[in-house]
């Protein structure tokens, strides 16, 4: 029942990875007795600070962690990846986190996820702790490279959505600005000038959409400006109260370009109370394409993103960083997907 099992090449592939440098390799490399590597690496004292340093550096460059099967963490034949994600809640996340899964299960992997619950505070003691526990990291982190230095170590991590910038680690990124760009193409090809764009705090990717708002509004002189912007909760509520704030500031409003489908919907709901008809007399574009915005009426137009892809895309980083290549950046676009809105 080929269908049915993992192959033996798949198999392989799960377990290709696990052999891992030891200490002793490491006290090989440095030139120094093993001992003298776990104080180094655990902070002991008794050890010249230049010695200490160059056996971190040497630990560093020979991707050299602690074994977490000493302490029974996990079976020593089984990769295992932590995927840390802002929050489980969010139709969003679920088909990423299922995307990972479905790849990880390819390769007879395992994955344990964990939620910083929107909680921008909790990222860093999340990669430490989770860290602690697997072979490589998947995360939804906005820290810095350098805010992640101490936590991860030698850690192989994966950062998702974060930008391109990181150089010390492998990167899968959504490209914004140009799925912007053809929400706001298609709404301006529709006859739309009076845009506006209801924004939320992201810490993945800061005013992208607000800069890239402006910047096509420019291009095509539409006769908008920041005024036209409104700041929401990333909820259907928060979507509901910024559409009202828009109308009310600017009567003449045509079309909205909403930052993700559950602020769009919102803004539909919002709509549909004050008697405004979508898309006759108001056009909506949502972003992120969850698959509830079918069952909306009418189906939302969405600038859609392949979030099992994207999973898929992350633990494929994963794979290279295991076989000890440092990859380098994927990048997903999301693509308009027209439905009764627009």
């Amino acid at each position: 029942m080929a269908g049915q099992r993992k192959t033996d090449d798949q198999r392989a592939r799960g377990l290709r990875t696990v052999k891992r440098v030891t200490l002793r390799d490491v006290a090989e490399a440095a030139g120094v007795s093993h001992q003298t590597v776990s104080r180094a690496i655990n902070g002991k004292g008794e050890i010249d600070p230049a010695t200490q340093q160059r056996v971190l550096d040497v630990a560093k460059q020979m991707r050299y962690r602690p074994s977490r099967f000493g302490r029974g963490l996990s079976r020593p034949d089984v990769v295992s990846v932590g995927l840390i994600v802002p929050d489980v809640v969010n139709p969003f996340f679920p088909e990423f986190v299922a995307g990972v899964i479905a790849a990880a299960d390819e390769r007879d992997w395992q994955v344990l996820v964990a939620s910083t619950e929107n909680d921008r505070s909790r990222e860093l003691a999340l990669v430490r702790s989770l860290g602690q526990q697997v072979d490589a990291l998947v995360g939804y982190i906005s820290h810095t490279d350098a805010q992640l230095e101490p936590y991860v170590g030698t850690m192989p991590l994966v950062v998702v959505d974060r930008g391109m910038e990181s150089s010390n680690h492998a990167v899968v990124h959504i490209d914004t600005a140009p799925a912007i760009r053809a929400g706001m193409q298609h709404l301006i090809d529709r006859g739309h000038r009076w845009i506006g764009l209801i924004d939320c705090e992201c810490l993945s990717a800061p005013m992208v959409r607000h800069r890239t708002f402006l910047e096509v509004a420019g291009e095509h002189a539409l006769p908008v400006d920041e005024d036209w912007v409104v700041m929401a909760e990333q909820s259907p509520a928060g979507g509901a109260a910024a559409f009202e704030a828009l109308r009310a500031a600017h009567p003449e409003l045509t079309a909205v370009v909403a930052f993700n489908d559950l602020v769009a919907i919102g803004a539909l709901r919002a709509a549909r109370r004050a008697g405004i008809q979508v898309p006759d007399d108001c056009a909506l574009v949502g972003y992120d394409g969850l698959s509830v915005v079918d069952l909306v009426d009418p189906p939302l137009t969405t600038l859609h993103i392949d979030k099992r892809r994207l999973g898929e895309l992350a633990i494929h980083q994963v794979d290279q960083l295991l076989a000890g290549e440092l990859p380098p950046p994927i990048v997903l676009t999301p693509s308009l997907t027209v439905r009764g809105t627009t």
